[in-house]
């Protein structure tokens, strides 16, 4: 039935997700937090090797109060890998942003969707001008961030820009393999952005106690994650990604479609965890959670279950300031006012240098 089971109805309402601090019965919040987070990292299957970052700046650009680096380091063990840092003149240490590039199922571009890229070819650069244009209010977000005196950290996602050649077809294929070899597609992104995120925060120019992640769509579902899983990352923002696993599971909704959805399946996760219930094992750390009332991806009405969910969990720990969940009437985007918004409410957050 459009991709699911016939009794999909079934499997969906066996979904109770025991694990969850809402379900009750888990002692105090910080045994929960500890638990819920090995059971995550669990389902995220093998972990990759780790080793030493030894980065190598090999370009700079001058972009008047910052500049602009391309970095090379080893996110893992297996992949070595060209960054953009962008870095404030001004005297540090500077609070920090890991910036998680949106799926969009547009490959050529990755980290180039949050930084301005240069020195690449001229069909990359318009096509990373034409992407902002489009989803960003034309704006560059790391950009933004840096003129207003963040560090700020963009690698690729694997099969993304410098990281690519699956494209759209053959990501489901990746996923496969890459079960086959006993990991998965979402669990090699979730551990990368795990240790990019240590690369941020280990930076000279950084304080390691003012770093947050921040992102549009899937960059959006890797935000509350690695919130959730990362005592480095300090607050969050999430532009466009939040809702409850059951609201998703519907005929025709784009998450019942395999491919993209890859970057987010977790093997067994669901038997434990919704998707609000991960997201709340960031609490009661300050994040942001920004949706659009017209994005045909997520349905309202599963948008606002979800936030209230989060709500019931910050409030119970007292610390329902440090939440805030916003619906804007906007498409799947991060626009110029969601921007305008969130960095303002980073910056009481953060406190940068100005």
């Amino acid at each position: 039935m459009k991709n699911l089971p016939a009794f999909h109805e079934r499997l969906s309402g066996r979904m109770e997700f025991p694990l969850s601090w809402l379900h009750g019965g888990h002692g105090d919040f910080d045994s929960w937090r500890r638990q819920a987070r090995a059971k995550v990292m669990d389902c995220l299957l093998t972990p990759l090797p780790t080793a030493p970052f030894a980065p190598v700046v090999i370009a700079e650009q001058d972009r008047g109060t910052y500049i602009a680096r391309k970095v090379v380091f080893n996110v893992t063990g297996d992949s070595r890998v060209l960054a953009y840092l962008l870095v404030p003149k001004s005297a540090g240490p500077h609070p920090a942003v890991l910036l998680l590039h949106d799926h969009g199922a547009k490959f050529d571009i990755g980290k180039e969707k949050v930084i301005k890229p240069w020195g690449e070819p001229p069909e990359k650069i318009e096509s990373a001008r034409k992407w902002v244009e489009k989803f960003y209010g034309n704006r560059f977000i790391g950009d933004e961030l840096a003129a207003r005196g963040y560090v700020c950290l963009a690698t690729d996602m694997l099969n993304w820009s410098d990281r690519g050649g699956g494209g759209y077809e053959n990501q489901q294929a990746l996923a496969a393999n890459l079960l086959q070899f006993g990991t998965s597609f979402a669990g090699v992104i979730a551990h990368e952005d795990l240790r990019a995120a240590e690369f941020l925060a280990t930076q000279p120019q950084v304080d390691p106690k003012r770093v947050a992640a921040m992102g549009l769509s899937v960059g959006a579902y890797r935000t509350w994650q690695l919130a959730a899983l990362s005592d480095r990352i300090a607050a969050g923002v999430s532009v466009c990604w939040m809702s409850t696993r059951k609201g998703l599971l519907v005929p025709g909704n784009n998450a019942t479609g395999g491919q993209s959805a890859f970057t987010m399946i977790h093997p067994g996760l669901a038997n434990f965890l919704d998707h609000p219930d991960v997201a709340s094992i960031a609490c009661p750390k300050p994040m942001m959670f920004l949706s659009g009332r017209r994005d045909v991806l997520f349905p309202v009405a599963t948008i606002e279950d979800a936030f209230a969910k989060m709500r019931r969990v910050w409030e119970s720990q007292h610390a329902g300031t440090n939440l805030t969940t916003c619906l804007y009437d906007a498409p799947h985007e991060f626009n110029a006012l969601m921007q305008d918004e969130a960095f303002a409410w980073l910056d009481t957050r953060l406190q940068p240098a100005r």
